[in-house]
């Protein structure tokens, strides 16, 4: 039995990040994580990212480890990694968080500023705000 885990990071991109970058991204994670079992979520916003990976233990450490080497972001940090019983992002391979149709009084709710940082909150607040983002349907991207 492969023990399923949760991990949330976050880090900042190292240089501009346009669409087309963004997408290119998200691409590759399509491609790369359905026959790993990974799925989850990306949110980029004012240079942050925010991804939350889930799926067995190896296979997330493995990807975790290839993204905290990979030079297009730097600052990564560990916000929050927990062994679960069922998957909370399963319908993405990698669904990509839509910024713009994103309340500001969401992050108000979770953050000083209306604005993504989680620098500056619990993994587990961050971890609230990708449950209530999912619930919003503020999420772009095709599933699977």
């Amino acid at each position: 039995m492969n023990m399923l885990v949760r991990l949330l990071y976050a880090s900042r991109a190292a240089a501009h990040m346009d669409q087309d970058a963004l997408l290119a991204i998200l691409r590759q994670s399509k491609g790369n994580n359905p026959p790993i079992g990974v799925t989850g979520l990306l949110c980029y916003s004012g240079g942050i990212f925010i991804q939350a990976l889930e799926g067995g233990r190896a296979a997330v450490n493995k990807l975790y480890l290839k993204i905290a080497a990979d030079t297009r972001h730097t600052d990564v940090v560990l916000l929050s990694y927990e062994e679960i019983g069922e998957r909370r992002f399963a319908g993405w391979a990698m669904g990509q968080v839509n910024m713009g149709r994103l309340n500001p009084a969401l992050l108000l709710k979770y953050s000083a500023t209306a604005e993504l940082d989680p620098y500056s909150v619990s993994g587990a607040v961050s971890l609230a705000m990708f449950d209530e983002l999912v619930a919003t349907a503020s999420i772009m991207a095709e599933r699977g």
